[in-house]
């Protein structure tokens, strides 16, 4: 009996000292952003917030990056500790909503058992979350299980990547933490529903195992896209018209940019069947574990920029297949970047009118957004047009008398002329001779400006309006 109850006691202190050892790489994060206005983009206001993370090998620390986004001061503290030590952002991937950390002073490492990671969890498999959530300064510890692994819309990016979704409680101040399955990482908190009952979001092991692979020779890529859009194969009428019998599984391809691997390759109308010999089912999706179906894009995902792909596909009846090396992120393909962060916003003020590149940031923070402005973050960028401008606001003066009312305006020639993108548009403003600056949208709507009487008052409206510069390029 002595030694089963000895035994018991080791046991006991071994998980206590295993916890403690676990907790010790725990880290609270302070950040101080500078947050741009996109409806004014000279202007910008400070927010404090804290957040969590965890030291894992190299002396890193990871976290989200949403924890860190537009910083302007960031500082750390370990489990325990009182004292906070400066950090700095070594690598940031806003696609993917995370970030890795470095800390100058070598001594905020000293005792600390990097934590390592494990594989992608099972349905069911228990997790605790670690974190400091608001509502107390200690160190909180959740438990609860996976219940669903498939691909979701991430906040901060807006974009569709692989997620873990867990009942553990997740609340403002544990973005960043690690969820730990026996001892190891299995994905870092991210995001919560609001009003629902325990329902949170880790950016999953194998995520974070790409950014990781990704910055290994210091240099951030991203995620490859393909530049194509797709639609799933449901009916049974549409199938038959793309001849595909009761076995053929696979999506339509209804458009291509110009820039992506398979343009001139593949052509509307082609049934993509699989990739690198995965199957795709009619619904648009993949195997990736048994019995366990997520989005196509689960085999992009996967890849490094620069890295190859083999995609089998149907055309006219006939099977195909074509390799292609990925070497294009969703920002060359699209007209409309991806959320921007850690940069100011550009504009152009001219005769108090202010121009800006339509961005998602500025659609995201509107919902007065023009439907046709909506369209065009749909579209892909081509090699004449890289960026949409906008005319975001007028600042009233006698110069612009009559235009006041213009807002969120998509131009599309200036002078008569198109442009490729922001820097483009702001040149041919600037090196015009005419007496007059003529906008037109596609609609064939103008607007006139004197450019003379222009440049006169230009000093005049920014000191009305407080604004330090004309122009952020």
């Amino acid at each position: 009996m002595k030694s089963i109850l000895f035994a018991l006691v080791l046991f006991t202190t071994s998980l206590f000292a295993e916890n403690h050892e676990l907790k010790e790489a725990i880290v609270k994060i302070f950040t101080v952003s500078k947050v741009p206005n996109y409806a004014t983009p000279w202007n910008s206001s400070t927010r404090r917030s804290h957040a969590s993370g965890a030291i894992i090998a190299g002396h890193r620390i990871l976290t989200n990056a949403h924890v860190v986004a537009n910083e302007t001061f960031i500082e750390v503290k370990r489990y325990g500790e009182t004292k906070r030590y400066e950090a700095k952002v070594e690598f940031v991937s806003h696609q993917a909503d995370l970030a890795l950390l470095k800390v100058d002073d070598e001594t905020f490492f000293e005792g600390v058992t990097p934590l390592k990671f494990d594989g992608l969890p099972e349905i069911q498999q228990k997790v605790s979350v670690y974190g400091f959530p608001t509502g107390g300064t200690s160190l909180s510890v959740s438990t609860g299980v996976v219940s669903r692994v498939e691909h979701t819309r991430y906040v901060h990016s807006r974009e569709i990547f692989l997620a873990i979704q867990v009942d553990a409680a997740i609340n403002p101040g544990s973005s960043g933490g690690p969820a730990i399955s026996d001892g190891k990482i299995v994905g870092v908190v991210m995001q919560q529903i609001p009003k629902s009952q325990s329902i949170g979001y880790l950016v999953p092991v194998e995520v974070i195992k790409h950014f990781l692979k990704d910055v290994e020779d210091g240099h951030y890529d991203g995620y490859p896209h393909l530049g194509i859009s797709t639609e799933i194969m449901r009916s049974r009428a549409l199938r038959s018209v793309y001849k595909m019998d009761e076995k053929t599984r696979g999506v339509l391809l209804i458009d291509l940019s110009e820039r992506s691997p398979l343009y001139g390759v593949l052509k509307k109308g082609d049934v993509l069947l699989s990739i690198d010999g995965n199957s795709i089912e009619n619904d648009g999706t993949v195997a990736f574990r048994d019995h366990q179906y997520t989005s196509y894009k689960y085999y992009i995902d996967k890849k490094q920029v620069g890295e190859s792909v083999t995609i089998a596909y149907l055309r006219d009846g006939n099977r195909g297949e074509v390799s292609v090396t990925l070497n294009h992120v969703a920002d060359d393909h699209l007209l409309v970047n991806t959320i921007a962060y850690d940069k100011a916003p550009k504009y152009f003020i001219f005769g108090g009118y202010v121009f800006a590149p339509l961005t998602r940031n500025r659609l995201m923070r509107s919902s007065s957004a023009l439907p046709q402005l909506r369209e065009l973050a749909s579209e892909w960028a081509t090699n004449a047009r890289d960026e949409v401008v906008i005319l975001l606001k007028v600042l009233p003066a006698e110069i612009n008398r009559g235009d006041h009312s213009f807002s969120l305006w998509s131009v599309d020639t200036v002078n008569g002329k198109a442009y490729k993108d922001f820097k483009e548009f702001v040149s041919i403003i600037e090196d015009a001779k005419s007496k007059y600056i003529i906008l037109e949208d596609s609609e064939g709507v103008m607007i006139a400006i004197d450019r003379e009487a222009a440049k006169a008052v230009e000093e005049q409206i920014l000191r009305r309006y407080s604004i330090k510069a004309s122009s952020r390029l």
